[in-house]
């Protein structure tokens, strides 16, 4: 697999914080060896208790003392706010400890698992990912009342299972917003190739918002705006699709709803298609901020479509999706009397690079008509193809779609341009149903007027988009692919090569031993404590352990040393392994 091309169906500061529990540090030496591991477990447990200790002896000696006091109301004043901070500390550890105790019964880590993973009232579900998410590999853990008690005297259940999703979800990137690599400032920081954000031409799209035609206020732009988004970004995202989506006509402004990034349109659709409980399918490997996004508000479950990597006769390339498998995964999940209200697919894929072709994307939705299915399909990576040979197809560009009012399009800039920071997403659905709802979250996920004002600029300048921006964007996405790619394949590593998006699929498969889930966070943690970002497979609800995606959307001088962190890490892991293999051999 290593190297592969695309299938010939789409041809087409210095403050680690990467390994801690709570408050602990966990040095990298100690990522070394089972032994290691669990001397770690029984250190942090002794360091826990004893500040649980210290804890309630200050507690305890507090209450001795108190009829001592002279004063009696402030005296009372002062005990209430002692104790509730008292409490609200003691809480804390306790919490940390029972995630602890927990956590080190599955496998001496003692981290909190990632987001497709955590359940918390909300539910990642499908085939033999439902079975392996009992077993030691995949810790699942929801809160009981108990602990709930101990996590906050603030915050409701909901408000405890939100906070618990996003800390263990965002965990990586909190550390790292915290401790950036700068090639100047801070050469010592965080480099996160697990992000899949574009850095390429950040020259290019800070001169063109730099022109005059960017500076433009009028007093509309600082009034509330229309919830859907501006009538003038509407009609020039409507352009915008019809001539880059080569669509057969006109698209309607009507049916353009305009909100603060892509996870926002995908919410609210989950929102309003879905009640809490029922279920979407997605095929498995997919991008996981989909778990985050169902769950934060919706609670909608997914149902994963397991795809191999392995190819058979009915596989014909790796994590190839079939209608066949989509059929399976549905009809197991109502047979457990699931209600699966909609399909979710990405193309460009995400994290594999998959461009689907028309034949393809024809036969999922026809598929998702049989059975009555929404069909939310995210386009983000749309101009983020590079490979001359592959071409691109949205579904907005064929002649008719089988179930029009059950087809959702979502677009945004944050990929294909470069400007995440401005939290652009778009819903095109020929539902004006669907439109009208989802507009209403305009008025929580809106943008402001003077940055829809700069987004209408931008779009329409089709020129400077077709003949300076994109061919320089596809030409330095290339050589930053090619650059990587070369890297992987002079280390022997396998990987997934598609020719589109901002990443690379690669199989670390032989630095695991055993080839676990477990073995799979302990390389990841590895890597971070080497201020190396990657995203392993298992937040992309992969079900097979060992792969990572890379990203390589980024400046040459920041890849050429995020390179040199993962030769170093993996280094440092094949001689583990060497070691291990040799203890191995002596006992027997």
């Amino acid at each position: 697999m290593k190297g592969s091309s695309q299938p010939a169906e789409a041809k087409t500061k210095t403050q680690s914080m990467s390994h801690r529990l709570g408050m602990f540090r966990m040095p990298s030496a100690q990522m070394r060896g089972q032994g290691l591991r669990n001397q770690r477990i029984h250190t942090h447990l002794m360091e826990m208790m004893l500040n649980l200790k210290q804890t309630i002896e200050k507690n305890l000696m507090y209450l001795m003392t108190r009829h001592l006091q002279q004063d009696l109301v402030l005296e009372e004043q002062r005990h209430s706010q002692a104790t509730s901070e008292q409490e609200a500390l003691l809480g804390r550890l306790m919490y940390q400890l029972v995630n602890l105790l927990q956590s080190g019964a599955m496998g001496g880590l003692g981290l909190q698992p990632s987001c497709p993973s955590l359940d918390v009232r909300c539910d990642v579900r499908g085939g033999q990912w439902a079975q392996s998410s009992r077993q030691p590999d995949w810790p699942v853990h929801q809160l009981s009342d108990l602990e709930a008690t101990f996590v906050s005297q603030h915050l409701s259940s909901r408000g405890m299972d939100i906070s618990a999703l996003y800390h263990s979800s965002f965990q990586d990137y909190n550390i790292y917003q915290r401790d950036k690599y700068h090639e100047d400032k801070n050469t010592m920081g965080y480099i996160n190739l697990g992000l899949s954000e574009n850095k390429l031409c950040l020259d290019l799209m800070t001169e063109r918002l730099s022109q005059s035609d960017m500076n433009y206020i009028e007093d509309d732009l600082l009034q509330y705006p229309d919830w859907r988004g501006q009538p003038f970004l509407r009609e020039e995202v409507a352009r915008f699709l019809t001539y880059y989506c080569k669509v057969p006509d006109q698209l309607d402004p009507e049916n353009v709803v305009v909100l603060n990034g892509c996870s926002s349109v995908f919410s609210t659709l989950a929102m309003v298609l879905c009640d809490p409980g029922e279920a979407f399918l997605i095929p498995a490997p997919s991008y996981g901020g989909f778990a985050f996004s169902a769950c934060l508000y919706s609670k909608v479950e997914l149902i994963l479509v397991h795809l191999d990597s392995e190819v058979t006769d009915a596989n014909l390339h790796p994590f190839q999706l079939t209608v066949d498998k989509m059929e399976q995964a549905l009809l197991e999940a109502r047979l457990t009397g699931k209600k699966v209200r909609g399909l979710i697919l990405i193309n460009p894929q995400n994290p594999l690079g998959d461009v689907y072709s028309r034949d393809s994307l024809q036969e999922y939705l026809e598929f998702a008509k049989k059975y009555h299915l929404h069909v939310i399909i995210d386009e983000i990576y749309m101009l983020s193809v590079f490979d001359e040979f592959i071409t691109f197809h949205s579904v907005l560009s064929m002649e008719s779609l089988p179930d029009p009012n059950r087809t959702h399009v979502i677009w945004g800039t944050s990929k294909d341009f470069g400007i995440s920071g401005f939290r652009f997403g778009v819903l095109y659905t020929h539902n004006r149903e669907v439109a009208s709802a989802v507009s209403s979250f305009g008025y929580l996920h809106g943008i402001s007027g003077i940055a829809q004002h700069k987004l209408c600029r931008l779009l329409q300048d089709r020129e400077w988009i077709d003949k300076v921006y994109l061919p320089t964007y596809r030409s330095r996405l290339q050589i930053a692919h090619g650059y990587m790619t070369k890297k992987l394949e002079a280390l022997g590593i396998p990987f997934l090569n598609r020719g589109s998006g901002l990443y690379i699929w690669m199989n670390l498969k032989m630095y695991l031993d055993p080839c676990t889930f477990e073995e799979e966070l302990l390389l990841h943690r590895r890597f971070l404590d080497n201020k190396l970002i990657l995203s392993r497979g298992r937040t992309y609800m992969c079900k097979e352990p060992g792969w990572f995606r890379i990203t390589f959307a980024d400046k040459p001088l920041l890849l050429k040393q995020a390179m040199h962190r993962f030769y170093q890490v993996l280094s440092e892991q094949k001689q583990d392994l060497i070691m291990k293999q040799l203890e191995n051999a002596q006992r027997e």
